[in-house]
Order: structure tokens, then C-alpha cells, then sequence
């Protein structure tokens, strides 16, 4: 079994709180963040590599399958790919673009022809980008390819024959589990690294997962920088036109210093007459 698993690089999220806004609202700056995976990404990663492998010898991708990771970005972006080889992914695809010049919309017609090149079976990829949000590649790739797709996703269950997942994904009420047929598209959430959130029938279901995404050994990383590699221009896909465009960029207004009341019957006259909300 073959999985693409796509990723992007975005600025660290865990310092968002340093990202500006360029004078006059035209673009958001991201001077001196350390470029990282996009998390949910990272976390299809580890998804791709659970259903490939046996958890108890994870240096030894079961025979036949393999996981190739592919982005849209600058040069500088065959970092991220070298960190997902560096997991255990076995190969790698970079085709270089800009940010500024791709939306949800083009990344998923681009994807859709890496697919056409690969022939994968399965792709697995984060539910969405920590930067953009948009939360819209994987439902459009679906679309595309004419694949069934399940997004969300919080566990995977592959079948012993590997012709079909069921997925579980968090809803109101709980929890719903959607059969797929294989090739498919699985978007995933937060959940999907829990110790037990990976079935492939391989793997001991006695084996207990680390919680998260694994960490590359140093031995892992000198071997990634010998895994292949490719790089090409993204006009080689032959996609181009983005739909959406950004006019501006602002700040949501600071927030008012709040008020204290000293009973129940004040506070509630206040939320009447004043903030509206009764």
C-alpha cells in the first residue's frame, strides 16, 4: 500500500502571538519565527507511518508499502520534507512555489495531479493549515478525484486485506465510524496520535503508541539525507489561477477592560441595558 501524505510549512504556531501586520494591512509578517510543520500535518505523518509499519519494529516499513510526503513551497521547504524522512517517511516530493501565489483551491488541483503521477491508495493529511485555517484542501482533493473522504478523523482502522479504512470522527454525540472503500482521502485531528488511534492489523493490539507525533532519532535523521528527494517547478504540474485573494489584513480591536459588579441582580441590568445580551 502506497499513502501521500501532503504537508506545509507554516511559521512556529507556538509564538503566533510575535506575528505583525505589514503598515496598511497588506500582509501578515512573519520575520524571525522558525518555519515548522504544520501540526496537523505532522500528525498525518504519524498516521501514514502507524498503518505501514509494526509498532514494535517501527525502523521497518512493512513489505510493499511505503509513505511519500510531498509540499508546494520555497526551496527552503525541503527542511520540512527532510523532517518527515526523518520519521520514517521514504521518500519525498517538493515543488517549488510561493505562498502568496496559492490558495486551497490551486493546492488542491496541484495535489490532484500528484496523485495522478503517484497512484497512491490512500492520502492522509491534516485537517487544515495553522495559518491560512481555511480547513478546505482535502474536501476539494475528494471532490477532484472522485474519491470517498472522510475528514476529522480521529482513528483509522485498516482492513487485514487493505482494500478498505473505517474511520472514526468526533461528532456532537459522540463518536461516528464511516467505512471507506480504498483510494480514499482522510483528513485528521488532534485525537489521531493517541496511543491506540491506529489499527492495521499488524501492529500488536497490545502496543501502546507514544501520545503524539514521534521525535526523529539522530541515527533516523543522517539516514533521511539519503532518502530520495525530487524537486521541480510547480508550473510542471500544470495547474495554475488562484480564486481567492486577500485585500487586507487588521487586528481585531483591542478588548475593553472588564467591569466588576457586586451582586447578581447588577450584573444581570448590566448585560440588559448595557452589553445587550438579554
Amino acid at each position: 500500500m502506497k499513502i501521500l501524505v501532503p504537508l506545509k510549512r507554516t511559521a512556529d504556531p507556538d509564538n503566533a502571538n510575535k506575528i505583525k501586520i505589514a503598515p496598511g494591512g497588506a500582509k501578515v509578517v512573519t520575520d524571525g519565527l522558525e518555519p515548522k510543520p504544520n501540526p496537523f500535518d505532522e500528525y498525518a505523518v504519524e498516521s501514514a507511518l502507524r498503518l505501514t509499519e509494526n509498532g514494535t519494529n517501527p525502523k521497518a516499513r512493512l513489505a510493499g508499502d511505503s509513505v511519500v510526503v510531498a509540499t508546494f513551497g520555497a526551496k527552503e521547504a525541503s527542511q520540512t520534507l527532510r523532517q518527515a524522512l526523518a520519521m520514517g517517511a521514504d521518500s519525498g516530493l517538493l515543488f517549488e512555489a510561493s505562498d502568496e501565489n496559492l490558495d486551497g483551491d490551486l493546492v488542491a488541483r496541484a495535489l490532484a495531479k500528484v496523485v495522478e503521477r503517484e497512484k497512491p491508495d490512500l492520502v492522509v493529511m491534516g485537517k487544515q493549515a495553522v495559518d491560512g485555517d481555511s480547513n478546505q484542501v482535502g474536501q476539494i482533493l475528494a471532490e477532484r478525484l472522485g474519491w470517498p473522504s472522510a475528514t476529522f478523523a480521529m482513528s483509522i482502522e485498516l482492513s487485514q486485506d487493505k482494500k478498505s479504512v473505517i474511520v472514526g470522527r468526533e461528532v456532537d454525540g459522540g463518536v461516528i465510524k464511516l467505512k471507506l472503500a480504498l483510494p480514499a482521502v482522510i483528513t485528521v485531528d488532534l485525537r489521531i496520535v493517541a496511543p491506540k488511534s491506529i489499527t492495521n492489523h499488524v501492529t500488536p493490539q497490545t502496543h501502546n503508541y507514544q501520545e503524539g507525533a514521534r521525535y526523529a532519532p539522530l541515527p533516523m535523521i543522517m539516514a533521511a539525507k539519503k532518502k530520495p528527494l525530487a524537486e521541480a517547478p510547480f508550473a510542471s504540474l500544470g495547474v495554475e489561477g488562484v480564486k481567492t485573494s486577500y485585500v487586507k489584513f487588521e487586528a481585531p480591536p483591542a478588548r475593553k477592560a472588564g467591569i466588576k459588579v457586586k451582586d447578581v441582580p447588577e450584573l444581570v441590568q448590566r448585560l440588559r441595558a448595557e452589553a445587550k445580551a438579554l
